[in-house]
């Protein structure tokens, strides 16, 4: 029979350190994939004056996937966006709780776009809209914001509670 994990380990190592490495992966590879093609593209203009078409269209779309793993990443590790000035001011539980205010407030902003991101995906699927660029179902690309919101809820759900069990989040 095996052993019982040892649950401290997790709260000196949380489990969203290996999940981490896959997103930051993700994200450095679409900073890639954006800076190739508009590197090509930027390319192809001065020498061909002609444009790629799909650059463009896919540039935003990685933005949006780099914004939102992006702000999944720092949520989860704390990095996210503070003004200091008044929570140094507080005391250690003071800030404790600003920190979880923000991670209830951050899941609130995020769940209604996993519940607004997944109606305009649904609606663009059934409508058939189409990209004004290369024409693709708008679907592909719009799907992706609830799905990375939903990432971002969960990951400040798990430094919600993390910090509410005492850890330091």
């Amino acid at each position: 029979m095996a052993a019982e994990p040892d649950p401290s380990a997790f709260r000196e190592n949380p489990p969203t350190r290996i999940t981490l490495k896959i997103e930051e992966a993700l994200v450095a590879a679409a900073m890639a994939a954006m800076a190739l093609i508009t590197a090509a593209n930027v390319a192809t203009r001065y020498l061909t004056d002609i444009s790629i078409s799909f650059t463009e269209e896919y540039s935003v779309v990685l933005m949006v996937l780099v914004a939102l793993l992006g702000t999944a990443i720092a949520t989860a590790s704390g990095r996210h966006i503070k003004i200091g000035y008044f929570t140094d001011m507080l005391s250690p539980q003071g800030q404790k709780v600003a920190e979880m205010v923000a991670m209830a407030l951050t899941i609130l902003c995020f769940g209604l776009l996993v519940w607004h991101g997944w109606r305009l995906a649904y609606d663009e699927y059934r409508f058939e809209v189409l990209s004004s660029g290369l024409g693709h179902p708008n679907w592909w690309y719009t799907g992706w914001l609830p799905v990375l919101s939903a990432i971002v809820v969960l990951r400040a759900a798990g430094r919600f509670i993390r910090l509410a069990r005492g850890g330091e989040g």
